[in-house]
């Protein structure tokens, strides 16, 4: 097909995917570019626009590196993130709600056994978490993987920190027989998401603030069970109902309480006041192939 103009270059685009033997990848593709198409006929983009949409995306893959993805916070930040867990993590009823993974997750965290420690130094009020993991029927889910990764009292999270050379306020650690575990960590803070970027540039340039609630992570590996990726959120934030990421859930809110100095919960005693946090999470039943 040639002398192709605005009115009939998508169904020329369309036409070279005939070829396609991949039927989930034509689909995908199809609608793409049906899509886009339609998105630069209904604001008619602008060739300065468009280059400047070239120009932002060049400079999210630049910003990109081992430590920090910035696809995935701008995915994050235009709900696209939410929008896939929604569609994709439906569970039954009474198990966990999913929610953002974020894109400060890191692959090979330390490895604790029993109740454990895992600041190694981060700075914050110290917090001690008890939690459970449990089926849809009540019952422990003993040798759970449980990953679990925070902010520290500035925000930041390890990975985040030019010339550190460990790993601080992150770890895993598994469940008992019993389906408990414990561990000590920091109080997590509402922080700002990286503003030094494109998407900082694009929240700015669109009103919006950058800021998430407080909240630690967690992604729950067991035989037998759907993984989940979810955060208990701090149930005072200011936050909450503004969360950049759309990521918060009223299931996923917890009681971070405040406790005077004294006896803590692993039975050694604090010198200063610290916070206790209990939550149980439940499993859904993985899906049959």
């Amino acid at each position: 097909m040639i002398n192709i103009n605005e009115h009939s270059i998508t169904q020329a685009v369309l036409q070279r995917l005939d070829n396609c033997d991949n039927p989930r990848l034509k689909t995908v593709m199809t609608s793409l570019v049906k899509h886009l198409h339609e998105f630069a006929r209904e604001v008619q983009l602008s060739e300065e626009e468009w280059m400047a949409g070239i120009q932002f995306l060049t400079a999210t893959g630049h910003k990109c590196d081992d430590k920090r993805q910035e696809f995935i916070l701008l995915s994050d930040t235009l709900g696209l993130s939410m929008l896939t867990v929604a569609m994709l993590n439906a569970k039954p009823a009474g198990a966990t709600e999913a929610t953002v993974f974020g894109p400060f997750h890191i692959e090979h965290p330390p490895e604790y056994a029993g109740v454990c420690d895992i600041t190694d130094g981060a700075s914050g009020e110290p917090l001690f978490v008890s939690a459970r993991v449990l089926n849809t029927r009540g019952e422990p889910v003993a040798g759970a993987r449980v990953n679990v990764w925070q902010a520290d009292a500035d925000g930041l999270y390890d990975v985040q920190r030019p010339g550190l050379q460990k790993h601080q306020a992150c770890g895993i650690v598994h469940t008992d027989d019993h389906g408990r575990l414990g561990f000590q960590t920091v109080l997590p803070v509402s922080y700002p998401v990286p503003t030094d970027g494109p998407v900082g540039e694009m929240l700015l340039a669109t009103g919006r603030h950058p800021w998430r609630p407080a909240h630690v992570h967690f992604k729950i590996d067991a035989p037998g069970y759907q993984s989940l990726i979810t955060h208990v959120f701090r149930d005072d934030d200011e936050y909450l109902q503004s969360d950049v990421a759309f990521g918060v859930r009223s299931s996923l809110l917890g009681k971070y309480l405040r406790h005077e100095a004294g006896e803590a919960p692993d039975g050694h005693h604090m010198d200063r006041p610290f916070y206790m946090l209990s939550y149980d999470f439940v499993l859904a039943p993985a899906v049959a192939a």
